[in-house]
């Protein structure tokens, strides 16, 4: 059976990368002694995962997006961990913004882009 979801991305900058996600988001991380140098499998704690339409609405509604798969990070009050983040190095690129879903900024991941970090309004399903 499926125990997990193993994400990845992929940078233009790994060890930036890896330290950001060491340092500045403290994630604890397994390293994987197969790959040269052995580099660090982290821990991002529960996750969950949905399927959005690539195409639907009508009218003004209307909406298209091409297939694609994205990651965003959850917290449970976005303007206190926003200010956490920053306070370790992190820098956004947007403000917060309210998206219907959830409330949202998005930080910059170095050498990777942007990743959303998100304070659901929607049920979860990592903690049901």
């Amino acid at each position: 059976m499926i125990t997990a979801v193993h994400t990845l991305i992929y940078s233009d900058d790994p060890e930036a990368t890896r330290a950001f996600l060491r340092d500045v988001l403290g994630w604890s991380s397994v390293h994987d002694p197969d790959s040269s140098p052995p580099w660090p499998i982290f821990k991002t704690g529960s996750s969950e995962l949905g399927v959005h339409p690539t195409s639907g609405g009508e009218g003004d509604d209307a909406y298209s997006s091409p297939r694609h798969h994205s990651i965003s990070l959850m917290c449970d009050d976005i303007e206190a961990t926003k200010t956490d983040l920053e306070a370790r190095g992190a820098t956004f690129t947007t403000g917060i913004v309210d998206y219907g879903f959830g409330r949202a900024a998005h930080l910059d991941v170095p050498g990777a882009g942007d990743l959303m970090v998100y304070e659901p309004r929607h049920p979860t399903a990592f903690d049901s």
